[in-house]
């Protein structure tokens, strides 16, 4: 609520008068829910599509102004010294408001809870001692089960108060997690802030070490673009793209927490379906080359290639009259459209029209008055279709990339001075095959149909882009996904030093070219609120060998957590290592190697605990998770049991790779890491 701060309620018991406010609160917003849910729209519609657009907008909103019962409505207060924009002369009266995840206002439109993302929110992340943005005031509220139990004040233009680390801020970022991933909307960083805060305009890419929060600012900055800009984002759309299904599992909730529905999430393979169902893999060798860009001018080539010019005059009849357009005005026209560089598919929508077009210069000539309608008769025209489906026939994109792929001699003509003889034969495919729907086609294969796709036809651009996990794409595949943002713009989050593809991006800059964003800023998080200080301090042991040149993440965290090695000599042992984590409250991870996960399942069930597959979401009952270490990537847990690094390490196709796996596994822990192990360690990880 904007309130004067010298609002004359008594201050004996703040506590009673914040529980009032919430509960005030929560009354308005029940308020807010209901006047939408009665209204009547039977009358104020023209027809029965407008109908069911409103309809569908009203139950969106609805859906949007749910109160989460466990949610906190609002977790922070600001008292201003002056009202905001406002003459900040001497005696001038300040205001207050309460920060929360939504708008609430009472039944005069007064605001009793300001949205996060509105400009008078922004002191409440960015404020600090030494620059106070005019706050008398900011108070962090604490909460138990969505009722207010604690309250934390900093008086920041107070000059005989010194600066602390808020306890509150503190053990809502180590709170224990059962369920998905929440929003970090209470407790977001002044550098975190600016990158969500960043405009819609510009791509930014966000380097973060784990822990760092780069997942969960992404979030958030679409819900702060979709706040900012919801009339223009409501007609682009925007996306949400992760590695793989069991992490947009786990952050499907961010959003809609934070009253944001109309957010599509997918991963690449999804957005390059395109009606092919894969069902191969490919070797790394070839997967490498495939995904490597130097495709796109093959694929171009090759495209292109079906166009042949013109050696016969086209003539056309139109009546009792027969009008001829030599070879070399067609393949004039060819040439032209050819050079204008569009789409294969538009410049083939295009040409018989311009063939129309220099019939009726004839007719013009010879002193008809054709029109419009003269021309697209023309361009109808039997003779002009057969013209223009021996020049420029259709392609169709699967076949074309069945054919490079199964047609040596074809392949050399296109991906001659691009790809060496070697290349060449490593993506062959080694067996004949009879049709696009028999073939057993790879992921990689998925994307280069994309591609030519893309060639023939413009793929449809959203107004923004989330790639979250983006170290792991190939250039292929940023091209694929940057097709889906050339006219919007992306925010791209990842890990350089969690590649663990054979394919991984070397650098952001040479990401960024290729989902061609060469302008996007690279901003670099570097302060860790997730992993223990200890685990931290540990894996970052690994960065040498896998990332040379970036900067450790320094936790900012008090508690330095629990963290062990453990030797074993059986899977017995791994087993009562989780039993010892689940004592605490929260969730535990058992993180192993692929291959070790069927042992250690059997172990489990024998020892009559029960477990969850990743992305399947925690409950009171079931609270450990068993997690292959290649789908551990993006998740989190309070507790991590790691099983044999040098297995995870041994499980990957080199050692680098390998080493960037262990560096995931070893940093999924909020609070504890127990690392048993019955081989030795990997040498990397010695002092």
């Amino acid at each position: 609520m904007s309130t004067p701060v010298d609002d004359p309620t008594p201050l004996d018991d703040p506590l009673s008068r914040e529980r009032a406010h919430l509960a005030e609160s929560r009354a308005a917003l029940r308020a807010m829910r209901e006047d939408v849910e009665s209204l009547d729209i039977s009358d104020v519609t023209a027809n029965w599509v407008n109908a069911e657009v409103l309809a569908r907008q009203i139950d969106e909103r609805i859906k949007a102004l749910a109160d989460l019962s466990d949610t906190p409505l609002f977790f922070g207060r600001l008292d201003y010294l002056h009202s905001p924009g406002a003459d900040q002369a001497e005696g001038a009266e300040g205001e207050r408001f309460y920060i929360g995840r939504r708008h609430v206002h009472d039944h005069d439109g007064d605001p009793m809870v300001i949205d996060w993302r509105a400009p008078v929110s922004q002191p409440f992340y960015r404020a600090s001692k030494k620059d106070p943005l005019d706050i008398a005031l900011r108070r962090r509220f604490g909460y138990t089960r969505g009722d207010i139990t604690a309250y934390e004040d900093e008086h920041l233009s107070d000059p005989a108060e010194a600066a602390r680390t808020s306890k509150l801020l503190q053990q809502e970022i180590e709170r224990p997690r059962v369920g998905p991933m929440r929003d970090i909307v209470a407790t977001i960083q002044p550098e975190q802030d600016e990158i969500v805060r960043s405009g819609l305009g510009g791509t930014v890419c966000v380097q973060g070490g784990p822990g760092t929060g780069k997942t969960a600012v992404g979030l958030h900055r679409v819900a702060y673009l979709l706040y900012a800009h919801r009339e223009r984002l409501a007609r682009t759309g925007t996306l949400v793209i992760g590695p793989n299904r069991s992490f947009l599992h786990y952050i499907e909730q961010v959003l809609p927490a934070l009253g944001e529905l109309t957010v599509q999430q997918a991963t690449v393979d999804d957005l390059v379906a395109g009606g092919i169902e894969v069902r191969g893999t490919d070797d790394a060798a070839a997967a490498v080359i495939k995904g490597d860009a130097r495709m796109a001018e093959v694929l171009r080539r090759a495209v292109h290639s079906h166009v042949t010019m013109p050696t016969e005059p086209l003539v056309v009849v139109r009546g009792s009259r027969r009008w001829r357009v030599p070879a070399y005005e067609l393949e004039d026209i060819v040439r032209e459209l050819l050079d204008r560089g569009i789409r294969y598919g538009a410049a083939r929508e295009a040409l018989p029209q311009r063939i129309a077009h220099a019939v009726l210069v004839q007719m013009e000539r010879s002193g008809e008055a054709p029109d419009d309608r003269v021309q697209d008769a023309v361009a109808r025209n039997a003779a002009v279709k057969a013209a223009v489906k021996q020049v420029w026939p259709p392609v169709d994109p699967a076949k074309l990339v069945l054919r490079l792929l199964t047609d040596a001699d074809f392949l050399a003509v296109h991906a001659e001075g691009v790809l060496d003889e070697d290349e060449q034969k490593t993506i062959l495919w080694s067996k004949p095959v009879r049709s696009v729907k028999s073939a057993k086609w790879s992921a990689a294969d998925a994307v280069l149909i994309d591609e030519t796709t893309d060639l023939v036809q413009r793929t449809h651009s959203l107004g923004h882009v989330v790639l979250d996990e983006a170290q792991d794409l190939s250039p292929m595949q940023y091209r694929a996904v940057g097709r889906r943002c050339t006219t919007g713009s992306a925010t791209v989050l990842g890990d350089l030093a969690q590649g663990t593809t054979p394919w991984a991006t070397r650098s952001w800059d040479e990401a960024l070219a290729h989902l061609g964003k060469s302008d996007g800023v690279i901003e670099e998080l570097t302060a860790g609120f997730r992993v223990p200080t200890d685990v931290i301090t540990y894996a970052s042991r690994l960065l040498p060998h896998i990332a040379p040149g970036l900067t450790p993440v320094a936790s900012v965290r008090e508690n330095p957590g629990f963290f062990a090695l453990r030797p074993i000599e059986d899977v017995s042992e791994v087993v009562a290592a989780c039993e010892e984590l689940l004592r605490n409250e929260g969730s535990t991870g058992l993180i192993a190697a692929d291959a070790r996960v069927p042992a250690l399942a059997q172990a489990l069930t024998a020892a009559g605990i029960s477990y969850l597959a990743p992305g399947e979401e925690t409950t009171a009952e079931t609270r450990l998770t068993l997690v292959p270490a290649s789908l551990a990537k993006g998740l989190e847990y309070d507790y991590v049991v790691l099983d044999e690094p040098q297995a995870v390490v041994d499980g990957e196709p080199d050692e680098r790779t390998g080493l960037r796996r262990l560096y995931v596994a070893l940093t999924r822990a909020v609070s504890g890491l127990i690392v048993t192990h019955a081989a030795p360690l990997p040498p990397q990880l010695a002092e």
